[in-house]
């Protein structure tokens, strides 16, 4: 497989990856391109890995954990007005769950936030995070418990 095949049939998915670590479409984006120039320098060594996917995705984690050392997540983002005009619906009561769930996650040590992502969103065992994260299985484990009991503590907080 070359690059160019790699990049055509696994961007998608990598950019929908890289949405769920950083919570933001447009970091997600300026991460897959930072992460994807780097696959293309050491392709020679990605391509003769046993799952190039999976070699990739822990370089995506490993730039998202590593990135510019957490300075990117206190940018001010100053946003346009949007293109589309939103729906006449009411979906306030969805939008702020969506918003504390994002805030919740954002506050996650970007490890344990990046444990939850591969596990909850891209359905990985144990020992495939514990590869892509370079951790033993149990810091996985670990990882996980320590970040649902953050949310968990978190959401009696909110609900009292």
């Amino acid at each position: 497989m070359t690059y160019e095949e790699f990049a055509d049939t696994r961007l998608s998915a990598l950019l929908r990856y890289a949405v769920m670590l950083t919570g933001d479409p447009h970091q997600a984006q300026d991460l897959v391109q930072e992460t994807m120039v780097r696959v293309q320098l050491n392709w020679r060594r990605v391509a003769r890995s046993d799952v190039p996917e999976r070699y990739v995705r822990r370089m995506l984690t490993n730039q998202f954990i590593d990135w510019r050392r957490g300075s990117w997540a206190r940018r001010v983002l100053l946003r346009g007005e949007p293109d589309e005009v939103p729906a006449q619906t009411d979906h306030a009561q969805s939008a702020v769950d969506r918003d504390e769930l994002w805030s919740s996650l954002s506050r996650l040590p970007r490890r344990q936030r990046a444990a939850l992502v591969l596990r909850y969103y891209e359905d990985l065992p144990d020992a495939e995070i514990a590869e892509i994260l370079g951790c033993a299985v149990g810091t996985v484990r670990s990882c996980i418990s320590r970040a649902l009991a953050t949310l968990r503590a978190e959401y009696v907080e909110v609900c009292s």
